[in-house]
């Protein structure tokens, strides 16, 4: 499997993985909720924080997946890199609440170590065939 492939399935599957989980925490926020590792959920009116976040994954996924279908490869690294924060600061939300330690680790580190790696790996193929690409060079002025 070539370079350019992973990096695309690999792409692909976090954006799956993130408008999944965004829609589950828009959709019923009370039952997904449990799984991101907090030990306390708000009561009353507070599932509208939970659907924040859903709304939240939503776009970071449309963003991701509007860069690979139109084909704007370096840019979807870099924005794989930046995303990769929203996970770890996640992680550090969930660790600073003495939340589920295997929790933080396990899926909101995983997930933004994942984002790091694919996102370095795509600005690495994409830097790659920059340097492969014959450069244009203009003709020089003359007065």
């Amino acid at each position: 499997m070539s370079l350019k492939k992973f990096n695309t399935a690999l792409a692909a599957a976090f954006i799956l993985f993130v408008l999944w989980f965004g829609t589950e925490f828009i959709l019923s926020p009370e039952t997904t909720a449990p799984g991101f590792g907090l030990p306390s959920w708000p009561s009353g009116d507070g599932d509208g924080f939970l659907v924040i976040k859903g709304i939240r994954d939503v776009v970071l996924a449309l963003v991701l997946g509007i860069l690979l279908v139109t084909g704007h490869r370096r840019a979807l690294g870099w924005a794989l890199l930046v995303e990769a924060f929203a996970a770890y600061g996640d992680m550090t939300t969930v660790l600073v609440h003495h939340g589920s330690v295997a929790v933080a680790l396990g899926v909101h580190c995983l997930t933004a170590t994942l984002m790091v790696v694919n996102g370095l790996l795509i600005l690495r193929e994409t830097g790659k065939a920059a340097a492969a690409a014959p450069v244009a060079h203009s003709a020089p002025l003359t007065a």
